[in-house]
This record gives C-alpha cells, structure tokens and sequence, in this order.
C-alpha cells in the first residue's frame, strides 16, 4: 500500500465525524415544537390587542360591537379619524407633546447620565450618602397637596415647566445608569485614560459616553414614553389649554363625543343608538393617534434596549 493511499484514508476517517449531522431525538423535536407553540401564543397574546384596536378603529362599530371584527376589519369607515384630525386643538396637542417630550428627555439625559458617572466612580465619598438620598424617594414623597403648593410658591402652575424640571431626574433609571457604568467600563480604561492625561470631564465625554450607546437608547426611551404619556401634569397643574398635551386633548375630545351621544341617546330614537357607535369608534382611534409614534420610534432602539435591561443582571 503507498503512502499516497494511506493518507488519502486517514484523512477520509479524519473528515467523516464532522459530514455527520446531528441525530434530533423525537423527545428533543417534542420540546423545541412546544417552545415554538409557547412563544407564538405569548407573540399572540402581545400583538392581538393592538391589532384589534387598529382595524376597530376603521370598522364600523356596529360590527366591532357584534363580534365580526376578528382578524379583518368589517365594513371600513374612517369617521373617527376624521374627527378627532380634523379638531385643531390635536395638533396644539401634538405640538406641546412633542415639544415636552423632546426637552425633557433631553434634560433627563444630561442629568442622568453625569450624576450616574459620578456615583458610579468608588473614589467618590459621598456617592453611598447620596444613593440613599435619591433612594429614600422613590418609596416617601410629600403627597399631592404639598407639591401643589410648592409648584405654586416656584412659579410652575400654568407654565410649560412643569412638564420638565420636576422629573429632570428618574431615580430608577439613574441606578440602572450607575450600574452599567460599573459593571461594564473596566477601571483599566480609565487608567490608561489618565496616564494619557484626561481628567474625569474628558473621560466621560470622550469615552464613557461612547461605549454607552445601549444604556443611554434604554433610558432615553423610558424617559420619551414617560413624558409621551404624561396625564396627570396637565390634569392637575395646568390651567392654560393653549399648553395641555395631546393625552388632555385626546381626553376631551373623547368626553365631548360621549356626551354628545349621552345627549342624543336621552332624547330616544335611533340618533343616540348612531351618535354612540361613532363615539366608540372614535375611542379606538383616540388609542390609535396617541400610541402610534411610541410604536414608530421604538424600532429604532430596539437594537440596543435588549443589551441595556440585561444590566444588572446575574452573569455566569
């Protein structure tokens, strides 16, 4: 036998454990389908609602109200949406909203993010003192009148601040932020930053924020809903219409329809039986325009948001 043919054997049996394939057993096929069937229920379960509500809003009511509106919309009429865009006061709504929003989450994050880096620093003295401080209110706050009269006796009522400076700062993203920032830039960066001669501004400007695109996409959205959202501001320390966000206007344009068809349902007849089922439909359109931008912008950052919750969390 040559050496050509031994070679040419071993090397057939070196190659053929890696030409074969993994044999599945039926109990392991049993378990990954039933995963598979968990998970598409849950992805049900989570999606079907704000389907629903979708072709709800352009069906007719009648038919949502009867059960027919299952997985396609029935007998497609735009009436809500014509109603609720067609009130100017949804695009003072929207403006103010996006205004709010748009500051105040930029001021959370340039509030958030330093008071985190510092806190996180373990040459920082007081950072344990502080940590309490700002979490001894997240469980005691003064009640409602006592805010009340502080935002009067600061000039806040009826001014667009409101919406801003009393949330500048959400202590629980503040410790999600601290944590990321110990737990995922190593003190070895920092050393060599130092030896390079930047101080504690220039490492976090240059170098901190950089490396921390996930946690500031993760808390940059936690503040944009919690602003995009925001009801009992305006509810309560705004008097001015002109400065209401879009949820207190999306609000009375739907108590203004369902008085309307109150209204018209005391006088008998089927006018109350017509003006509720568009006061219905107009609900479901109401949910539809003020959810709708959270929905479109959250794809943007979904990249990041799985890495930025995982902070925290037990690491093997």
């Amino acid at each position: 036998m040559t050496t050509t043919s031994l070679s040419s054997g071993r090397s057939r049996r070196a190659r053929r454990p890696h030409s074969r394939r993994r044999r599945w057993s039926s109990g392991e096929r049993l378990f990954d389908l039933g995963v598979l069937l968990a998970c598409a229920l849950v992805v049900f379960a989570t999606l079907y609602p704000i389907y629903f509500v979708l072709i709800a809003s352009i069906s007719d009511s009648g038919a949502v109200a009867a059960g027919q509106v299952v997985l396609l919309p029935k007998r497609l009429s735009l009436f809500g949406y014509e109603q609720i865009l067609g009130d100017a006061r949804i695009w003072t709504g929207y403006r103010n909203t996006i205004v709010y929003t748009a500051v105040g989450t930029a001021l959370n994050l340039a509030v958030t993010l330093p008071a985190a880096f510092a806190l996180s620093r373990r040459e920082f003295r007081p950072r344990r003192p502080l940590m309490l401080f700002f979490a001894f209110t997240m469980f005691f706050s003064g009640g409602l009148i006592p805010t009340y009269l502080l935002y009067k006796d600061l000039g806040l009522l009826d001014n667009w601040l409101v919406f801003i400076l009393p949330s500048a700062v959400n202590v629980y993203n503040l410790i999600i932020a601290r944590s990321f920032f110990e737990n995922s830039l190593p003190e070895e960066l920092y050393e060599a930053a130092t030896l390079d001669g930047a101080d504690y501004f220039r490492f976090f400007g240059t170098i901190a924020l950089p490396l921390s695109k996930a946690i500031i996409s993760v808390i940059g959205l936690y503040y944009l809903v919690q602003h995009w959202n925001d009801f009992f501001t305006g509810l309560i320390f705004v008097r001015d219409y002109a400065k209401q966000p879009l949820q207190i206007v999306l609000r009375d344009i739907l108590l203004s329809n369902q008085a309307f068809s109150g209204g018209a349902g005391g006088g008998g007849g089927s006018g109350g039986a017509y003006a509720q089922r568009y006061a219905d439909q107009i609900k479901y359109g109401v949910i539809v325009v003020s959810t709708l931008p959270v929905i479109v912008v959250y794809p943007f950052l979904q990249k990041y948001f799985e890495k930025g919750v995982l902070i925290g969390a037990v690491k093997g």
